[in-house]
């Protein structure tokens, strides 16, 4: 059991809760809105407890919600990040794997294969790339274009979830 380190969710108010935890899933405050009304008890206060009651919100969400939350997240060394524009949690993650490190022909690889992934599988890109490099992430896409949009799908929502733990251990 981990416990967080700057934060009691059990004692927080519905909405400090949510304000806490609104984008542990990128733009979607609605995974938090719900992880709340489960029950605000004493296993809101360990990570992975928390982590999987979220992961199970999403998971049991309509197919449109999910593909939502999955366009939610920002391509991967695309224009958001190249403009400054992700969230905060995004330009970490992408900063950690490198990706503001890319050459012109790194960025021109990435913008290439975002637009092939989202051309066969109708929505973006996801990859928790908190441990990655970007020759990996590079090396991820390409395999993983070869996938189903049914395999893709399941990977993007497991990837979500891997991101959200990496976030909520920041905590």
């Amino acid at each position: 059991m981990s416990r967080f380190q700057t934060l009691t969710p059990s004692q927080l108010s519905r909405e400090a809760f949510v304000s806490a935890f609104a984008d542990i899933y990128e733009h979607s405050p609605w995974v938090a809105e719900k992880a709340y009304d489960l029950g605000a008890d004493e296993t809101l206060d360990d990570i992975e407890a928390l982590q999987q009651r979220m992961a199970d919100i999403l998971l049991s969400a309509s197919r449109e919600q999910q593909l939502n939350l999955i366009n939610a997240h920002p391509d991967l060394a695309g224009k958001a990040a190249i403009q400054g524009e992700l969230t905060a949690s995004s330009t970490s993650e992408q900063a950690g794997a490198g990706i503001q490190d890319c050459t012109a022909e790194e960025f021109a690889r990435f913008t290439e294969l975002n637009d092939a992934y989202k051309a066969k599988f109708g929505f973006i890109f996801i990859m928790a790339v908190k441990g990655s490099n970007r020759h990996q992430i590079l090396a991820a896409f390409e395999e993983r274009l070869n996938n189903s949009p049914e395999q893709e799908f399941a990977r993007a929502l497991a990837e979500i979830n891997k991101i959200a733990l990496f976030r909520l251990q920041q905590l």
